[in-house]
């Protein structure tokens, strides 16, 4: 999510920066909620102002034996006030909230503009891409001899699905194994195995929610929504969720 703090010193900049990457932000109309977002804010302080200074009038009168009608009806309303105006509050904050999760990430100054792959720019390039003296079959063609079935995958599950028999099948569980443990005693990494099924605040704290919420695959479990994750990135992410990391514990 866009540190809310960035947008409200650098509106007009950020406006600029998400035009670039063909993302519309409407900074007025965020200037607009702010506004009423602080106006809102300073009513309530005001109203609990008033509501204490009057509740201790009351307490003086009361001492003295004198008549508290007058104020408590006044408290009573301010008490009112203030409850609609902390229930106007939080919509807005909802929706500021709601919009900020909308919000894609920032380009880098360093990111060239472009409307299409055609103004991509070539950083560098690593190698000589290789020339053969024969026709490159495709995946499929490579596969299908060695057990990988299509068919079967669209049969069982739909289109992309496929299905993994004998010396395939062998293979995709050895170089699992072999890219675990290559991670693990070479590189420093730490395995780990990850729930498939994960609830609403994980998959927003990696930003897939609200925005991909069409795209996910979920189911009701205890009358709570859990989805699928695409990747254990969100839930490796979400391990330090609403934590602060000091950088030697990276």
């Amino acid at each position: 999510m866009i540190d809310i703090n960035l947008l409200r010193k650098e509106t007009f900049s950020v406006a600029t920066k998400y035009e670039s990457r063909g993302f519309f932000f409407d900074p007025e109309a965020f200037l607009e909620m702010e506004s009423n977002r602080k106006k809102f804010q300073v009513m309530s302080e005001n109203l609990k102002s008033n509501l204490n200074r009057t509740s201790k009038l009351v307490g003086q009168l009361m001492a003295k034996g004198e008549s508290t009608d007058e104020l408590l009806v006044e408290i009573l309303a301010l008490k009112k006030s203030m409850q609609e105006d902390e229930m106007r509050f939080n919509v807005l904050q909802k929706e500021i909230h709601t919009n900020l999760l909308n919000m894609p990430n920032l380009p880098h100054d360093s990111v060239p503009v472009g409307k299409s792959e055609a103004d991509n720019v070539e950083v560098r390039k690593v190698g000589t891409p290789r020339t053969f003296d024969f026709a490159v079959k495709d995946h499929t063609d490579v596969g299908t001899p060695l057990g990988l079935d299509f068919d079967t995958g669209i049969k069982l599950s739909g289109s992309r699905f496929t299905f993994m028999r004998g010396g395939i099948a062998k293979l995709h569980r050895a170089l699992s194994q072999f890219m675990l443990d290559t991670q693990t005693e070479q590189h420093g990494y730490t395995e780990c195995y990850t729930p498939y099924l994960v609830n609403a605040e994980t998959l927003t704290g990696t930003g897939q929610l609200p925005k991909f919420e069409e795209d996910l695959f979920s189911l009701n479990h205890n009358d709570t929504k859990l989805y699928l994750i695409p990747t254990s990135e969100v839930t490796l992410t979400n391990t330090v969720r609403d934590e602060i990391v000091p950088l030697e514990a990276l």
